[in-house]
């Protein structure tokens, strides 16, 4: 049998944006179509249906589609292209030409920077990716930081099934998950440049230095 990975070894009580959905014991049920399908239950208890629910500034210029709820005090930069569905949360900054795909969750007072991708991610509180980041498939918790243009892969060359290596065990996990890209735990960060494959974890506090390329578990300290 798979031995499960809680998300509490990445996000301490599990359950980074007070979301009673997210209460999970496999970290990858967070992600995927879990994921859309949890949006899809808060978004309807915020009471947004096919259109964009709008309580923070929302510049001009800046394209919303679909079921997107924008919180209070949340700031979208000119030619910001938001889809839905997707959860803004409160002080979120989404700016200036970054591209948010759908299912995604942005917590409070996260940043989405400029040109940055994301796809079928959780942010939580005060995470960034502030500059030309891609992140796909991908959950950071809260006070991540990724440097300038990290880039989160999130499908295999070959396109199978994303396997990771156990924080516990060491041993190959399978995720059930074709596309994943990086699990972050509180307080973590990359440099500048750095690649994560897909399937890489880092646990609280690890550190990934600039122009780097991992691939696996760090469960302490930082790669180098």
């Amino acid at each position: 049998m798979t031995k499960l990975i809680s998300p509490r070894i990445f996000f301490e009580s599990g359950d980074i944006l007070d979301f009673s959905q997210l209460l999970v014991d496999d970290v990858f049920q967070l992600l995927g179509s879990s994921l859309k399908e949890r949006i899809a239950a808060i978004l309807k208890e915020l009471g947004v249906t096919d259109s964009p629910v709008i309580h923070g500034q929302v510049h001009p210029q800046a394209i919303i589609e679909g079921p997107v709820y924008i919180a209070e005090g949340a700031v979208v930069g000119p030619t910001a292209y938001i889809q839905g569905p997707t959860y803004i949360g409160p002080k979120a900054e989404v700016r200036h030409g970054a591209f948010i795909r759908g299912t995604a969750i942005i917590g409070e007072k996260a940043v989405v920077g400029h040109t940055t991708e994301v796809k079928g991610s959780i942010f939580g509180r005060d995470a960034k990716a502030g500059h030309f980041a891609y992140v796909g498939d991908s959950i950071l918790g809260d006070r991540v930081n990724l440097g300038a243009g990290t880039k989160l892969a999130n499908l295999k060359l070959r396109g199978d099934e994303v396997k990771v290596k156990h924080p516990d065990t060491g041993d190959l996990t399978a995720s059930g998950l074709r596309k994943l890209g990086a699990i972050l735990g509180h307080d973590s960060q990359t440099g500048c440049n750095a690649v994560l494959s897909p399937g890489t974890m880092l646990l609280p506090k690890t550190a990934v230095l600039p122009c780097v390329h991992f691939h696996g578990t760090l469960t302490k300290g930082f790669a180098k």
